[in-house]
Parts: C-alpha cells; sequence; structure tokens
C-alpha cells in the first residue's frame, strides 16, 4: 500500500486575536429592519453527532445554536444596508459576548439611528473603510519582505471590536524580527506556535477523497493528497458539482488542472473508485480565494452526492437551506475527515493570510477566521451556520495535531483553536463569473429547496 500523506503545499498556520464569544444567545432583540434570512431547519433535524458538537463546543442546545445563526444573519444583512447608507460612519457589527447584535460606528448621530433600530451602538474611532484600506497597505509592505522574513507572518485581522489589525506571528527568532508594527497606530501583534511538517493519518468518515497527479497506478507515485468534499453543487448545464480547496488540486496552477478524485480503498489503494475530476482550481490572485470545483462522475452521484448534505461522523448528514456570510460572534460547526463535526465561533470576519505553495511562490488568501477545531485532511470540508452554507476550509493552526482534544491543550497558550474559512457565496459568484459559459456557469448550492 503507498503511503498516505499530506499536502506539502498546506495553508500556513492560521492564529487570531480577536476575541471569541462563548457565551449563548438568550432574548436577543430582532430589528425590523433585518430582511428575512434563509430558513434553518428545525433543532429536531440535526444528526446526533453536531448535537453532541453543538453542545461540547458552543455549550448550547441545537435550538439556541440555530437561532444564534439565524439571527447573526440578520445582523449581517442590516450592517451590509447600513454600510452602503454610511460608509464613513459604519465601523463594524458583531455578536456580544451577552447575546446581543451590536452595531459600531463613527459619529453620535449613526449610533441614533442604529439603536432607533433595534441595535445596540458603540463608537468606534476608525470606520471598516478605513480599516480595510489599512490591511491592504499591511499586505503590500508584507509582500515586499524578502521571503524569509515574510513566511513568519501567519495572517492580517481586521479586528472591529478594537479598531485595529492583528498581525499574527510565528513565534521564531525571524518572527520577533517583526515586532516593528507595534509601533504603528492600529495595529497589534501576536505570536503563533510555528507552522510544522505534513500529517500522516488514515482517512477516516464519509467524507474523505483522495487524488494525486497522475494515475494511482502509476509506478513513479510517491503519495496521494487527502481532503474533504465540501457542498455539493449544479450548474445551468445540470453538471453535478462538488465546491472543495483550491490547494488540494495536485495539478494547480498547470495548463491542465484535472486531476481524478477517488474515494479511499485503504485495503488497495490503486484500486479505488473515481468519483470525479477537478476542472478548476482558485489559489490567491485577484479574488485571494481558495477553492476548487469537482465535477462529478455518475458513481458520485448515485452515491447521493447530487443531495443537499454535508458529511459528518458516522456516515450522518445535515441538510443545507441556504447560503449564509460571516459575521463575527456567529456559531459554525464544520465536518471534515480528520475531526467530523466540530464547533466554534466566528472570531473575525475579514482575514488575509499568506500562503506559500510547494514550488515556493507566496499568495494571499482572504477569508475568515473561525474558532472551529480543524485538522490536517479536513481542507474543502463544509463550514456551516445552522443549516446555511458558511464557507469551505482552508487552513488552521492545529493541522499538525493528532485529534482535537490535543490540540486544545496544545493552543491553549496561545488563544486555543483556528481555522480560516473561504465564504462560499464568494466561491459561488468567483465560479459564475470565471466560466466562460461552460462548466459552473450559473451554479448554486444544492439545498433542500431546489434539489431534484
Amino acid at each position: 500500500m503507498r503511503k498516505l500523506v499530506a499536502r506539502r503545499a498546506a495553508v500556513k498556520v492560521v492564529a487570531l486575536a480577536s476575541t471569541v464569544f462563548l457565551a449563548p444567545l438568550f432574548g436577543i432583540t430582532t430589528a425590523a429592519a433585518a430582511p428575512d434570512a434563509p430558513a434553518q431547519l428545525g433543532a429536531d433535524t440535526l444528526p446526533a453527532e453536531l448535537v453532541e458538537a453543538v453542545s461540547r463546543d458552543l455549550n448550547m442546545t441545537p435550538t439556541e445554536y440555530l437561532d444564534r445563526a439565524a439571527r447573526a444573519q440578520q445582523l449581517r444583512d442590516y450592517a451590509h444596508e447600513f454600510r452602503a447608507e454610511r460608509p464613513d460612519a459604519f465601523a463594524g457589527a458583531w455578536i456580544g459576548s451577552d447575546g446581543k447584535p451590536v452595531v459600531a460606528v463613527t459619529s453620535p448621530n449613526a449610533a441614533k439611528i442604529a439603536a432607533a433600530d433595534g441595535y445596540h451602538t458603540r463608537l468606534a474611532p476608525i470606520s471598516a473603510d478605513n480599516l480595510e484600506t489599512a490591511l491592504m497597505q499591511l499586505n503590500q509592505w508584507i509582500s515586499n519582505l524578502p521571503r524569509e522574513i515574510s513566511q513568519a507572518v501567519n495572517s492580517v485581522a481586521i479586528d472591529l471590536l478594537n479598531s485595529r489589525l492583528v498581525l499574527s506571528i510565528a513565534n521564531t527568532p525571524v518572527g520577533h524580527l517583526l515586532n516593528l508594527p507595534t509601533l504603528l497606530a492600529n495595529i497589534t501583534v501576536i505570536l503563533s506556535p510555528d507552522a510544522g511538517g505534513p500529517v500522516e493519518r488514515r482517512p477516516m468518515g464519509g467524507d474523505t477523497y483522495i487524488t494525486a497527479p497522475t494515475s494511482l497506478r502509476d509506478s513513479s507515485l510517491r503519495g496521494v493528497d487527502i481532503c474533504s468534499f465540501g457542498f455539493n453543487s449544479v450548474d445551468a448545464a445540470g453538471n453535478a458539482l462538488n465546491i472543495s480547496a483550491g490547494h488540494c488540486d495536485p495539478n494547480l496552477d498547470k495548463s491542465n488542472q484535472e486531476a481524478t478524485v477517488y474515494l479511499p480503498d485503504i485495503r488497495d489503494l490503486p484500486a479505488s473508485p473515481a468519483l470525479g475530476t477537478f476542472v478548476r482550481a482558485s489559489l490567491g490572485g485577484g479574488p485571494a480565494l481558495d477553492y476548487s470545483v469537482i465535477e462529478l462522475n455518475e458513481r458520485a452521484v448515485r452515491a447521493g452526492m447530487d443531495q443537499p448534505s454535508v458529511r459528518g461522523a458516522n456516515g450522518s448528514t445535515l441538510s443545507i437551506t441556504g447560503t449564509a456570510e460571516p459575521i463575527t460572534g456567529a456559531p459554525v460547526c464544520k465536518s471534515g475527515q480528520s475531526s467530523t463535526f466540530t464547533c466554534g465561533f466566528v472570531v473575525a470576519d475579514r482575514v488575509e493570510t499568506q500562503l506559500y505553495t510547494a514550488e515556493g511562490e507566496a499568495r494571499t488568501i482572504r477569508g475568515f477566521a473561525t474558532s472551529a477545531c480543524t485538522l490536517g485532511g479536513d481542507s474543502g470540508g463544509a463550514i456551516v451556520s445552522g443549516t446555511l452554507a458558511l464557507g469551505i476550509t482552508s487552513g488552521s493552526n492545529a493541522a499538525d495535531a493528532p485529534n482535537c482534544d490535543e490540540a486544545n491543550i496544545a493552543l491553549a497558550h496561545y488563544g486555543g483553536t483556528a481555522s480560516l474559512g473561504i465564504p462560499i457565496r464568494a466561491i459561488l459568484a468567483d465560479i459564475d463569473a470565471t466560466s466562460g459559459g461552460g462548466i459552473g456557469s450559473g451554479i448554486r448550492l444544492r439545498t433542500r429547496q431546489n434539489v431534484s
């Protein structure tokens, strides 16, 4: 049997400093101005393994989890409208530690408007637009550093709660040299564990796939890559698709990105049945996303991958009812081949990090950060808020841990586990925009409402 190895070009460690909210939602006030969010399923429809994860990781009941997820999307919609109308006054929005929605503003007049709409408010010195401009300037500064220095930067996040940028740096001698940005206004530096090497593990659960740049029967093949399926999708032409991580495609950046995706047969790896083929992969560049599109074959469709389901532990499934956007404080759960269902909160809804490919090229990846534990091999797996699709897993600071219990202990000193997610709505928009009318044109997630 060939040795199973993790991706060499894995996403760098992500460690965030924004506040993690651990309080359940009680008595939150819904603003009348917020539009209806996509419907969530009832608590009785959640699989037992997800209910266990919600209780274990979030200290919530299923009803509290779904309620908070729905209200976070209401706040997100309100924040979009508020920011569009008052870009200079909007400074962020989040679910507070007491479970209440907060809108940060830069003026008392704006605070009165948000308060009249039913939201708690906080005055902030800097608008969200200005923080994002500072983020781009800081990333430009990092990109111009020598590689041996810039690779010590794990991520840059916007911390709306404190109106600042958070620069996460590896706890190494080179990383210590980058403490100079602490002298700049509105930037703070935190130290994170240094990145580790590849992880060897057996795939588990029902959501695993393996892939390689050539056939599994190629005698020169030295290893295979292990990742997780994300969300089942369909395009306007009826092609059955799945969205996973871009760095999982072993032929990324080649003239022909196609590589076969297999359901692993541990007893006879070369005989693993094919489930589909990568038809597109994106990593960094203009959209700064990390995603891939897998065209599923008939075997995969017959196996149920034309259904609006996210696979979890022991073959359990969660039905997807729509899409959502990340907002700080929203509860999330993720599935993946290594850690199955784990849950946490969105700790930053705008994060940028550098990824170095196996060829040594730096890529900027933009997404959101959560406190959910994610292990090596979980890349590409689905992230949900309630029963809404939020994004796919890109990277983690716990990739080298054998399990989440050990990860939580080892990373407690650094603020706990943190994962990087790629927003699903941004992925869908980019797939459609770059499809050229071919595969992926008019793509939409399979949901309980539109499944045929």
